[in-house]
């Protein structure tokens, strides 16, 4: 046996944009810092991460999210060079753009681990062309890849039967999803409730469905909005809340859409505490296109509202059709319509979903759940090779 100290192990975590680190990674990166040496990669500075993660070393790569010939060759090659002269031993890649410019640069720098986590395909709505681009590209990224984490079951066989992941290929960890909730921000608050209930003119006897994201047509949100029309004077207690940011620019045609009910309409923008909003909902609508594992379910869940989303991969591995919310074909606003007056109506129901819907998360769930996961992932694929370096 060799006695001379190994150095640690060197793992650069590769994002595109500040937001998914602050949103998704900030807990794995603290624990994986405290046994490896972490690097994290996105393009943005360090000033943009909270101070949680300030020892963690920031390097600014222009990785965009759209398609940009010249500006993704600009990045893969300033990756290549950073993961040469840092000799990584793992590179590790979160969403589609940087996953593949991570991969390939990683294959190319010849980086012994490389290692995507698939968090949802951005081609599973896309036609013609275009969708055979984007499955391609992620086909490259597995190809460039040595291990393939995925953030839910149905979406793993998803991409096994589109051809993406090879029979056996791909893993997820504990019962899915990328980070878990944290128990501490959300959970039941009738202090929050109470807020933003006054704060929108909602009364506490009155019911809310809330919709937290991206104000994008394949979110689901139009179909939202139609259902609720459709159902608001058959549950004239039911309130519409709407969070998140106008990113395609038809907040305005929802007012208009909404005009005969625009006083039970609140459109609050983009949030800092979407958990203060859950606490004071009584379900959430997520009635998306595709998504990758429904977080956001499981966070509401957290705070003890049930959901009602489409029966599509990822939210078919965070809702459990009945017990914790209702499940709906994608795109039926009938369906949804029928979905937001039964839990609009019954009081009862909806919060017996909601307990079931929070006991889950507690066992199922929890951030530390989902962070020992990946460290044991971490241990079960590095393990033999530093043992390998010690003998």
């Amino acid at each position: 046996m060799n006695d001379q100290k190994v150095p640690r192990t060197k793992v650069c975590v590769v994002v595109a944009v500040p937001m998914t680190v602050n949103a998704f990674l900030v807990p794995h990166l603290i624990a994986l810092s405290e046994q490896y040496q972490v690097t994290v990669v996105f393009n943005g500075s360090a000033d943009q991460l909270p101070q949680s993660i300030c020892h963690i070393p920031a390097v600014c790569v222009p990785i965009v999210r759209n398609i940009s010939p010249l500006q993704d060759v600009i990045a893969l090659i300033e990756l290549v060079r950073l993961f040469r002269k840092e000799r990584f031993d793992v590179v590790h890649s979160v969403t589609p753009k940087a996953g593949f410019l991570a991969a390939l640069a990683g294959f190319v720098a010849r980086v012994p681990t490389r290692i995507h986590w698939f968090t949802g395909q951005v081609w599973a709505t896309k036609r013609g062309f275009l969708r055979y681009l984007l499955k391609a590209i992620d086909r490259i990224t597995v190809a460039c890849t040595t291990h393939q984490l995925v953030d839910s079951h149905p979406q793993r066989l998803f991409l096994a039967d589109q051809g993406v992941l090879g029979t056996g290929c791909g893993e997820v960890l504990a019962s899915g999803s990328i980070c878990g909730v944290d128990l501490v921000k959300f959970q039941p608050n009738a202090q929050p409730r109470s807020y933003i209930r006054a704060s929108l003119g909602i009364a506490e006897s009155d019911c809310v469905a809330l919709f937290v994201g991206r104000l994008q047509p394949e979110k689901g949100v139009l179909e939202a909005a139609q259902a609720f029309l459709n159902v608001a004077e058959a549950c004239p207690k039911l309130h519409f809340v709407l969070a998140g940011p106008d990113e395609a620019g038809i907040e305005a045609s929802i007012k208009s859409m909404l005009a005969p009910v625009l006083n039970r309409l609140h459109s609050v923008g983009f949030v800092t505490c979407p958990e203060q909003y859950m606490a004071a909902s009584d379900f959430l609508l997520i009635p998306s296109h595709r998504e990758g594992f429904g977080s956001v379910v499981i966070e509401a869940a957290a705070c003890g509202i049930p959901s009602i989303g489409t029966n599509i991969y990822g939210l078919s591995d965070a809702i459990i059709d009945g017990k914790t919310g209702i499940l709906i074909p994608r795109s039926d606003i009938s369906a949804l319509e029928v979905a937001m007056a039964r839990l609009a109506l019954n009081g009862d129901e909806r919060r017996v979903m909601g307990e079931r819907a929070r006991m889950r998360v507690l066992d199922e769930f929890q951030q530390c759940i989902i962070v020992n996961a990946l460290l044991a992932f971490y241990k079960h694929t590095l393990d033999p090779k530093r043992q390998q370096a010690l003998s």
